[in-house]
């Protein structure tokens, strides 16, 4: 499935996500990451803004055109980052920003007050942790406060519209994770990081007002929230370079979130595609800064706010109907594993034990992109189209072809609503193991090529290349006879228009529906 928002609604609606209900929420999720990230740009460069007015202050001046200015450059060195690609660009201007935000931590919870922060740390989090569900669903309905509103409700409706943006990016660079690996990694690590964050910074603060008679701290944030930061280091060691230092790290922070996400929205407006050509990845990562400079000349922090919010509000609905599309695809998930168990595995003829020698040569191969893709053509090819013609003679409708501009072959059987098998084999390319030289006389090869089989649900991770047509044709039957299994198994698999006019249906005795 493409990697979209759209596709989490498949195990509700199946193929009717490549409709229109699949096309607005891929809108919606494209909407919310534009103005999501919008907001954070525009709030960022208020405190870009002040900081630089804080180092420089007879050069820069505290107004919208320097903002504006501020959003010019880090939307162009957004692109930058983008035109060069996930690994070259976006991975390696990641790596600076967290370098860079681990060492201002670990300076200031060094010079600042050490002991005072671990016991704050550890305070704060048994605070937060106890009283997390009374405050989530606190509205302040017996006070007169707009906190709620203006800071709390403001939260959630931005965090709801970087949902999708944050989700796919994640989702993208954690292939292979299981789920709870991802939950860990995720979820668990960087709340933490950011609970010790908020404790060196935030407790530091409290420690002057607190303990050092720095009193005058709270007037000045109270009077500009922007340069509270810079106001704290004041206090500390290397004021000038570390106020510098902290400028450049945010701005790598909005770097980093315009980038990354505008590779998320062209994916999403493309489909899924993430090999967008470069005209259109500039288009986005150019409309997210225009947008963000748009908001804050119409109406500052107020209309930045608003737009988050705004966008946010239909998202929230996808997200919950996301929930139960995924626990159903979990559920089907687990009968699924009761009746498919695919390892990896060599070709058939080689299992043989006088063959040792040629399975040495075919685990220690690394073939070629031209080997594999002749591979597909001449030996996958005629298998699916062999095995298509013998299910046509029993009524069975059949399709296959061949995708030049994804490398893969696929091979589709039908019987009237009940039956949609797919099987496919992709080019798949993969980084060369250190392990692998090259022969002489040739260059070490960077990558290695697998032709990989993949069904409905994804990648089965195992390699075809090799097999003989008769292998390949048994392992297609394994599969749809395991498909079939799997149908009897699992209620929940029927297909959805089924489900919906199910008391229309009249089922055949002997039908792998039978209820």
């Amino acid at each position: 499935l493409p990697l979209s928002m759209r596709s989490t609604l498949y195990p509700l609606i199946g193929e009717k996500i490549h409709g229109p209900i699949g096309h607005t929420v891929d809108v919606f999720a494209i909407l919310g990451t534009l103005f999501g990230i919008a907001t954070s740009l525009g709030l960022s460069v208020s405190q870009i803004n002040a900081g630089l007015n804080y180092l420089l202050p007879d050069i820069v001046p505290v107004n919208t055109t320097v903002q504006v200015i501020a959003i010019a450059v880090i939307t162009a060195a957004a692109l930058v980052s983008v035109l060069a690609g996930m690994d070259k660009g976006v991975k390696r201007l990641s790596i600076l920003n967290m370098v860079l935000a681990t060492s201002l931590m670990v300076f200031v919870f060094i010079v600042g007050p050490t002991i005072f922060i671990l016991n704050a740390f550890m305070e704060n989090t048994g605070s937060y942790l106890g009283n997390i569900v009374e405050r989530t669903f606190s509205l302040q309905a017996y006070e007169s406060s707009d906190w709620i509103g203006s800071w709390t409700l403001f939260i959630f409706a931005w965090t709801i519209a970087w949902a999708p943006f944050v989700g796919l990016f994640i989702a993208k660079i954690s292939r292979g994770r299981t789920i709870r690996e991802f939950v860990l990694g995720v979820m668990l690590v960087p709340t933490f990081f950011t609970f010790f964050w908020f404790a060196v910074f935030g407790d530091t603060a409290l420690h002057m007002i607190m303990m050092d008679g720095y009193t005058s701290l709270i007037s000045e944030v109270q009077n500009n929230q922007a340069i509270a930061l810079f106001k704290l280091f004041e206090n500390l060691p290397f004021t000038q370079f570390v106020s510098s230092l902290t400028i450049l790290l945010i701005i790598t922070f909005f770097v980093t979130s315009s980038d990354s996400g505008s590779l998320v929205i062209d994916s999403l407006a493309a489909g899924g595609r993430s090999d967008t050509p470069w005209w259109q990845r500039t288009f986005w990562v150019v409309t997210e800064g225009a947008v963000a400079a748009v908001l804050l000349l119409a109406g500052g922090l107020t209309a930045l706010q608003t737009a988050a919010i705004v966008s946010a509000l239909p998202f929230a609905v996808i997200i919950l109907i996301s929930i139960f599309g995924m626990w159903r695809a979990l559920r089907i998930e687990g009968h699924r594993d009761q009746s498919l168990d695919n390892d990896n595995r060599l070709p058939p003829h080689l299992l043989k034990p006088s063959a040792w020698r040629d399975r040495i040569d075919y685990i220690t191969e690394q073939p070629t992109r031209d080997k594999v893709l002749v591979y597909i053509k001449k030996v996958i090819m005629p298998s699916m189209v062999e095995v298509s013609e013998k299910f046509a003679e029993t009524g069975w409708i059949t399709d296959v072809n061949y995708d030049a501009i994804n490398n893969r072959a696929v091979l589709e059987l039908h019987r009237g609503d009940d039956v949609e098998f797919w099987y496919e084999v992709r080019l798949s390319e993969h980084e060369a193991p250190d392990y692998t030289e090259a022969t002489a006389g040739e260059l070490r090869q960077e990558h290695h090529h697998r032709a990989e089989v993949y069904l409905r649900r994804g990648g089965q991770t195992y390699d075809l290349y090799g097999y003989k047509t008769e292998s390949v044709i048994n392992d297609i039957i394994d599969q749809f006879e395991k498909y079939l299994h799997f149908l009897n198994v699992s209620p929940d698999s029927l297909p959805w228009r089924m489900q919906e006019h199910d008391e229309d249906i009249t089922l055949e005795q002997g039908s792998v529906f039978d209820k």
